[in-house]
């Protein structure tokens, strides 16, 4: 059990009989000194900072000593944990750490902010029922929102919730487990003809050099846009001719193969290792497509008429075209698969049915295999009545 001066200056720790930081030098202040108290009892050890005078730290001293003594400390703590509301645990617990370690962290976000909050952020975390989750499904159902945005905010529901648990501040069975997920195929349809694929790609480099070029390499290799932010020019071997692809949405690392019309945007530019090969305006790392990729694609018209998000053009449909693509020209689906980055086969599985002259020719092979042994049979026949 111990009080030490904490240094506002270096924020270290030492004696409360010294007037000055013997780390740093920095004299104390004559008011509002900074404490730091240290009580440990039963193998339980309690740390704590505060802000006065030396009277009042002995006061909290004693204070959290005789309630670990008598047990009490860690109850009211988890007293006040039970009491805190689903927005004080987002805003005060769970953004900060989520910032860190989550990519898709500003989604969360956006999805408690619009979604969750309005109609269950005042609530106690313990207070938070099935029911409460269905009405937020039926919230968003009601404002049109598609199945898989419904699906994301359920998600981030249950993360939140599994976070809390996991912190001491809900008790219990998750209530999303409780509510089924909506069903929808929200796979997209939609793969550029050449034709089409030339128009736009046309169409852009006269526009945006680099949109053109992040467009190219989409179709040419299967690309998904944050790979392509991501990639840096000491991920590229131009002398082998493949590229790789680190950290991918996957979380498999996988390897893309470079062709003439790639390597030939590639191979002119200045290239250090740790440099990233697109950037924004001042020179960093790119966080979404510009807005002159989809000014061009309204330009050509390639989505008019259309109202199912599946059947529009966007970014991620040169990703579906390369697949499609190599569907048609009768590639082995493990192959497509393996390119892609799918984790399942099941995933690249949707590209079968493009496939009808590959199905097709397996099955006449039966009629050319029995064609062929009839004849072998003929042929014997004749020879043995000679």
């Amino acid at each position: 059990m111990a009080i030490y001066y904490r240094c506002k200056n270096c924020r270290s720790d030492f004696s409360i009989k010294l007037k000055a930081c013997p780390f740093c030098g920095t004299p104390l202040p004559k008011e509002n000194r900074m404490f730091r108290i240290d009580v440990s009892y039963n193998k339980k050890r309690v740390r704590k900072t505060i802000t006065g005078s030396l009277a009042i730290a002995k006061e909290v001293e004693a204070k959290i000593r005789a309630e670990l003594i008598g047990g009490e400390y860690y109850d009211r703590r988890q007293k006040a944990k039970q009491e805190t509301t689903l927005n004080e645990f987002f805003n005060a617990k769970y953004l900060p750490v989520v910032q860190k370690e989550k990519k898709s962290w500003d989604r969360d976000a956006q999805h408690f902010r619009d979604y969750i909050s309005p109609i269950v952020g005042k609530k106690k975390l313990n207070e938070i029922s099935p029911f409460d989750v269905e009405k937020i499904k039926k919230h968003l159902a009601d404002e049109g929102k598609a199945p898989r945005t419904i699906e994301y905010v359920l998600a981030t529901l249950r993360h939140i919730i599994n976070k809390a648990k996991d912190w001491g501040y809900f008790e219990g069975e998750n209530p999303t487990s409780k509510v089924k997920k909506p069903k929808a195929d929200n796979r997209r349809i939609r793969f550029l003809t050449p034709e089409e694929a030339q128009m736009l790609l046309d169409e852009l480099k006269k526009h945006s050099q680099q949109v053109y070029e992040m467009a190219l390499l989409s179709l040419h290799t299967g690309m998904r846009a944050g790979e392509i932010f991501n990639l840096k020019w000491g991920d590229i071997d131009l002398k082998n001719g493949i590229i790789h692809i680190k950290d991918p949405k996957s979380g498999e690392n996988r390897t893309a193969y470079i062709t003439d019309k790639i390597k030939s945007i590639f191979e002119n530019k200045t290239k250090k290792p740790d440099e990233y090969v697109f950037k924004d305006a001042k020179g960093n790392k790119i966080k979404k497509i510009s807005h002159t990729f989809f000014r061009v694609v309204d330009k050509l018209g390639l989505n008019d008429g259309i109202t199912d998000d599946r059947d529009k053009v966007v970014f991620h449909t040169l990703r579906h075209t390369f697949a499609s693509w190599l569907a048609m020209q009768g590639t082995p689906i493990y192959t497509i698969k393996e390119l892609m980055g799918h984790k399942t086969l099941a995933m690249t599985e949707r590209y079968s049915h493009l496939m009808p002259d590959v199905k097709r020719n397996a099955v006449d092979s039966i009629d050319r295999m029995m064609e062929q042994r009839v004849v072998k049979l003929e042929r014997g026949t004749k020879n043995d009545s000679v």
